[in-house]
């Protein structure tokens, strides 16, 4: 069970969750903002990746103040079409399909 915290806005939540649905190895818990996001963190240790589907300026912000806080936080992952945020993994796809498809592959290889 990968259990994935999905940083983002709500109305990509039901996208997102129907794509789990289809792979039952996959959790989602989602988060809309940064103090959101630090709250699920600290106090779910199960989390095994972090997906931001911000606005990159948004997304920046969040994975730096996220490093800050928690250095060994799990990887954290946005889609290609977000640019280069220093301690993200960048990944292929757009739809929720495939961006959990792409965390997946990595974390499992």
């Amino acid at each position: 069970m990968i259990t994935l915290l999905v940083v983002g806005p709500r109305d990509r939540a039901a996208e997102l969750d129907a794509a789990a649905a289809r792979s039952p190895s996959i959790e989602l818990l989602h988060a809309a903002e940064l103090e959101e996001a630090l709250d699920r963190l600290a106090r779910n240790r199960r989390i095994d990746a972090v997906l931001l589907l911000l606005e990159s300026d948004t997304a920046r912000a969040v994975a730096q103040t996220v490093l800050e806080e928690d250095p060994s936080a799990p990887p954290m992952f946005a889609p290609a079409s977000g640019g280069e945020i220093a301690g993200v993994r960048v990944l292929p796809g757009r739809t929720g399909e495939e961006l959990l498809g792409s965390i997946v592959r990595e974390l499992s290889s």
